[in-house]
């Protein structure tokens, strides 16, 4: 397997050369507008995965950039919404704790569309804050021809700060090259805090089941992606093939009947799916072994909630 991702085998940590810069950057904002997506194509591999489902990322997941200049540490955060169950508020709360963890906020906003209410109380937490803010337009590929006036709905927020505003598109790494040396421009003089060849801090069977979860968020009704938890049971590695055990959690057992769907047409799709994904992640032949468990309202329930691996975050 990857020893990329793999904590147990970290190499040493190298001495960073004089004049290197490191440092932590939270990408927050709304759900649905591409932080994901972004922080994969900074780092250059699939890490976070991504759908068009709002609310996709639950858990703050940093990926790693090492340049021969700087290591930047991409904290990916849940998007900031209006909780409406534990699960909801746990991940809020992790997300706004995450404003005040890092050396830089990057405010990544939707620029195919003007701003709204969303966009202004993310502003309005960030107006305490004493770390550089860039706001980021994304989705500059997707701007209609009078995109002026959604631009200058943008700047208009934030016309009481001293913010850069930078435009790219996290789809077609249009203007990331800008954005990284933007960032790299405001981090202080720091260490290595990773090897220089790690991407991520996340385990391997955390990612394992955030490519299913993936699966699931693209292939399913409306009403099942957000009851929907993994729980990578049991991983075999052989010389030939890794052996995965993994349960999807839902909360009621008409989902289940969705999720399994007709002589298990669902659960095979998802399951093929999500084993092309993985294969990739650890470059190598992968035997996928799904099945689904009823779990009664578990968004609710701390205990399930921790049992999955949501916590609020310190």
């Amino acid at each position: 397997m990857n020893d990329n991702l793999n904590l147990s085998n970290l190499p040493t940590i190298p001495v960073a050369p004089e004049g290197f810069k490191s440092g932590f950057v939270g990408i927050i904002g709304r759900p649905n507008v591409g932080k994901s997506t972004l922080m994969n194509q900074l780092i250059g591999q699939k890490i976070a995965i991504t759908s068009p489902v709002s609310q996709t990322t639950r858990n703050r997941l940093r990926g790693i950039l090492t340049t021969e200049k700087a290591q930047i540490i991409f904290v990916d955060t849940p998007g900031i919404h209006k909780p409406h169950h534990s699960l909801g508020k746990i991940i809020v709360k992790n997300a706004k704790t995450a404003i005040n963890a890092v050396d830089i906020i990057l405010l990544v906003v939707d620029s195919s569309t003007k701003s709204g209410g969303g966009d202004r109380y993310i502003i309005d937490l960030l107006k305490t804050v004493n770390q550089p803010i860039i706001l980021g337009l994304n989705k500059s590929d997707q701007q209609p021809e009078n995109y002026q006036e959604i631009d200058e709905s943008y700047a208009s927020l934030i016309q009481d700060y001293n913010w850069p505003i930078l435009k790219f598109s996290a789809l077609t790494g249009d203007g990331l090259e800008n954005l990284q040396n933007s960032l790299i421009e405001q981090l202080d003089f720091g260490p290595y805090y990773y090897p220089p060849d790690l991407i991520t801090d996340q385990p391997e069977r955390f990612i394992m089941g955030e490519l299913i979860r993936e699966q699931i968020l693209q292939m399913t009704r409306q009403e099942i992606p957000h009851s929907v938890a993994i729980a990578i049971e049991k991983v075999e590695e052989t010389p030939k093939v890794t052996k995965i055990f993994a349960a999807i959690n839902v909360e009621r057992n008409s989902q289940k009947g969705i999720m399994i769907g007709q002589k298990g047409s669902m659960l095979k799709a998802i399951g093929t799916a999500a084993r092309e994904q993985i294969q990739k992640l650890i470059a190598g032949e992968v035997y996928l072994k799904l099945f689904v468990k009823v779990e009664p309202q578990w968004r609710q329930s701390n205990l399930r909630l921790a049992e999955f691996g949501y916590r609020v975050e310190e």
